[in-house]
């Protein structure tokens, strides 16, 4: 018996994860193709796909048969290509679709990003300014086309969070629920509809709460009250709930604190906050989060965080840990209440 084998499947494995840029841009190029909506009829054959969309029937074959082999599509004997569930994600009208997050995350202001990782390990600086010669933020202010695909595609990558955290938090029955950095409340929107005895605020920046969801619920109407505000120095006193959705991830331990800071000093008494995010496991497990992890490195520093790591940011900010909610979605519910022994 030879000892090949092992030493076969290590190598195919790193040719794979070589490789993964061409999968990446195989997906791009059928979310941009739209190939999920035009297979939603039924299979079609690439030349028939390749009639509809005006593209070269061999080319879109050869990316079809990539992405097939990926579980993206399914390649029949008579050589149609069928929409997997995988593929519905990528169709426009879908519930849940993932087309404009797969769009943003496979953008050029993206993966130019991470052309220079290398160099965010040797520095700890993220590589977006060294590529595009300003930060992530000052590029999405000054770039209209790249600030929507970044708004829609972020929308698209939380949106289905929102009911699975209304679902599995017990959230009280009556009460106040702040949305901080809710951008158009998305959240909120969930949480209300699913507990109707609680009031909200949307907390953002007034670009953020200029157009709200809920503004198009008249199921929700008089529940909900947009505030524009800056988290980072305060939020609306005297709630029972804080929801941090995703926001912590954005910004480094010293800027997480005073967001947490802020909840926690305008909490009312027996108030939680709510921070809703990937929650990153010591192990080798895979776990969505530990890339995105990676590709928030190299857009603008920020990071998600293990528990550990959340409780000393919890502790800095005078809160502790209570409790952890799975939802069943990549992201969990981590409470906390106030650290009755720390100083306001």
């Amino acid at each position: 018996m030879t000892t090949s084998a092992p030493k076969d499947v290590a190598a195919q494995l790193l040719m794979e994860q070589a490789l993964g840029h061409l999968h990446t841009a195989a997906l791009r190029s059928a979310a941009e193709l739209r190939i999920a909506d035009h297979l939603g009829a039924g299979p079609r054959t690439p030349e028939e796909l390749a009639g509809t969309i005006g593209a070269d029937a061999t080319a879109l074959r050869r990316v079809l048969r990539l992405l097939a082999s990926r579980g993206v599509f399914r390649e029949d004997e008579a050589g149609a290509f069928h929409a997997t569930p995988a593929a519905r994600l990528l169709c426009t009208d879908e519930p849940g679709s993932l087309r404009t997050a797969v769009l943003m995350m496979t953008d050029g202001m993206f993966v130019r990003a991470a052309t220079e990782l290398t160099e965010t390990v040797r520095t700890g600086a993220p590589g977006f300014p060294r590529v595009h010669g300003r930060t992530l933020w000052e590029h999405l202010e000054t770039d209209p086309a790249a600030r929507a695909l970044f708004h829609s595609g972020m929308a698209a990558y939380s949106d289905p969070v929102n009911d699975a955290v209304a679902a599995a938090y017990p959230f009280p029955a009556k009460g106040t629920v702040v949305d901080v950095g809710g951008g158009r409340g998305g959240l909120l929107g969930s949480v209300l509809r699913h507990h109707p005895g609680l009031t909200g605020v949307l907390l953002d920046q007034a670009a953020a709460v200029r157009e709200p969801l809920l503004a198009g619920d008249p199921a929700l109407a008089g529940r909900w009250q947009a505030v524009a505000g800056d988290f980072l120095t305060s939020v609306p006193d005297g709630a029972d709930v804080y929801g941090v959705k995703q926001v912590l991830p954005d910004w480094d331990d010293e800027n997480a604190v005073r967001i947490l800071g802020a909840c926690r000093r305008a909490m009312a008494p027996g108030g939680r906050v709510l921070v809703v995010d990937a929650v990153l496991e010591p192990d080798n497990a895979p776990h969505p989060g530990k890339a995105v992890d990676v590709m928030m490195m190299t857009l603008g520093g920020g990071r998600h965080r293990d528990l550990a790591e959340l409780d000393a940011l919890f502790a800095a900010a005078g809160l502790r840990r209570t409790r952890v909610v799975p939802t069943g979605a990549p992201a969990s519910v981590v409470e906390a209440e106030a650290e009755m022994s720390h100083s306001s």
